[in-house]
């Protein structure tokens, strides 16, 4: 049994130095239609999250969940846009907070339209951003061309420039204007893109891997492909906004808008990996738990996925955490 932090002995998480994590929780469901996914913040820290990164080294601070405001705003085919607007906006000032502090920010969600708030948040404050947009789904309709008016939907087409004049005027998210170019997004895992969205993706040449690319060419080079398409000259800050329907259902059936065919969890680490390897990870979302949805095995599962993909994303290692120079010849009894 270990006796000292892993920080005490090494001073390192895997290859990286002792890092620094900002945890934001946003317990929000009104950007889709089904009751339960604004409890999966709370769950997955009940569940151990916070132990497991700290059993890293990771220097952990909880900032609790995002509380905000509703304004009395409405636009056709945008469901509850007050509250997405109150609660992004907030998220937006506590993910530059976080970052700020020199933290990297971990947002627990919570619906995927929280990904306008955490994204917006990481641009305004590292300016030069690329985005991993891992999910099922492209997420870029707007609300003339969405069949559901769900706003979980949208938060692409919200935050990119390209597609800025796609929409009407907004009230209520004048604090926030699309900075970020489409040629910095990629997509990984897609398997369920509707019409409209494919000729998005085709007409400005979005870089975007559906699960046919994932299995032609391995999800290792699909990361890499990815990485020299938005980030060529390698000085990004990157922004993972990780959708646990990415993952096939029988990995996490706990999700609203699940789809056959998805990523192993195995996939999905080693994306994870090879991502935060490039020391330029500065930011993860994890969204789409719904823990009302199925059985308790089926819930277990599927939050036992999200903190896997979490503590990749955050340095851990399948190989174990590596030894620095200089201390390889020290006497096993300095480890028990």
């Amino acid at each position: 049994m270990l006796t000292r932090s892993v920080r005490q002995i090494f001073g390192k998480v895997g290859e990286r130095s002792y890092a620094k994590v900002g945890i934001v929780g946003v317990p929000f469901e009104k950007g889709q239609k089904k009751g339960g996914v604004a409890q999966a913040p709370d769950t997955i820290r009940a569940a151990g999250l916070i132990n497991e990164l700290k059993l890293l080294g990771l220097d952990v601070k909880d900032y609790g969940n995002v509380k905000y405001d509703v304004s009395d705003v409405n636009v056709d085919n945008m469901s509850h846009l007050g509250h997405v607007a109150g609660c992004t906006q907030k998220l937006s000032e506590e993910v530059q907070r976080i970052l700020r502090d020199g933290r990297n920010a971990l947002t627990i969600g919570g619906d995927h339209s929280i990904g306008i708030g955490s994204i917006d948040g990481h641009v305004k404050e590292k300016k030069n951003v690329a985005i991993f947009w891992i999910d099922a789904h492209a997420d870029l309709n707007t609300n003339k061309t969405s069949g559901s008016g769900n706003v979980h939907g949208m938060p692409v087409a919200l935050l990119t420039s390209e597609l800025a004049d796609y929409w009407p005027y907004l009230p209520g998210m004048d604090w926030q204007q699309p900075m970020l170019s489409i040629r910095n997004v990629a997509y990984i895992g897609l398997r369920s893109v509707d019409s409209y969205e494919r000729l998005v993706i085709e007409k400005f040449g979005i870089t975007a891997f559906g699960m046919e690319d994932v299995e032609r060419y391995g999800i290792h080079d699909i990361i890499h492909m990815a990485l020299r398409k938005v980030d060529p000259d390698n000085n990004k800050s990157l922004h993972i906004s990780f959708d646990i329907d990415s993952l096939d259902p029988l990995e996490a059936p706990s999700t609203g808008t699940a789809v056959r065919g998805g990523l192993s969890l195995r996939e999905g680490i080693h994306a994870m990996e090879e991502l935060y390897r490039t020391n330029r990870l500065n930011a993860l979302d994890l969204v789409e738990v719904n823990p009302k949805i199925g059985d308790e095995k089926s819930v277990e599962l599927t939050i036992s996925a999200a903190i896997h993909i979490i503590q990749a994303g955050f340095g851990y290692t399948r190989r174990g955490l590596k030894i620095p120079e200089g201390v390889t010849d020290m006497p096993l009894q300095t480890f028990i």
